[in-house]
């Protein structure tokens, strides 16, 4: 395990509206407000035809292959994520969402293209006095957060 503190600064309540793309919506607002770290709370609904990442196809195989899922319908939406920079400091969204719909229930990441069905409210609390940052990992070709940087 890594860790790091930091203290709670800025909260901002957002609405996004019908059709916004949630992952390229955060990350422009994050940008536009200089907000580097976060954490991220959505609510709402996802529109057809949006695209979740919801696993790797061989779980701890050697090249990690995403599968991805797109909605058929509209579904209800909660997930909860981060926003940390990159190496360039432009701030990434990390978010994961549980969609559903009657009976059925899937729960997948958001950054192929998760797209707002009429609403989705958000809160994001900005996190402050904190290095913390998306290193790319080689092995996995994955942006981790670094949660330990001094």
């Amino acid at each position: 395990m890594k860790y790091s503190q930091a203290k709670q600064g800025r909260v901002f309540v957002v609405r996004l509206e019908d059709g916004d793309v949630l992952h390229a919506s955060l990350e422009k607002l994050a940008e536009k407000e200089g907000v580097e770290r976060a954490y991220v709370q959505v609510v709402g609904g996802a529109d057809k035809g949006s695209i979740l990442i919801t696993g790797p196809e061989h779980g701890r195989a050697d090249k990690i292959i995403p599968m991805t899922k797109e909605l058929d319908e509209m579904h209800e939406i909660v997930g909860n994520g981060t926003i940390f920079p990159d190496i360039n400091g432009k701030p990434k969204l990390h978010l994961h969402i549980a969609c559903g719909r009657k009976e059925q229930t899937i729960c997948g990441e958001i950054r192929e293209g998760v797209k707002v069905w009429h609403i989705v409210e958000v809160i994001i609390v900005e996190l402050l006095e904190n290095k913390s940052l998306r290193l790319l990992d080689r092995e996995l070709d994955l942006q981790l957060l670094n949660a330990n940087v001094k």
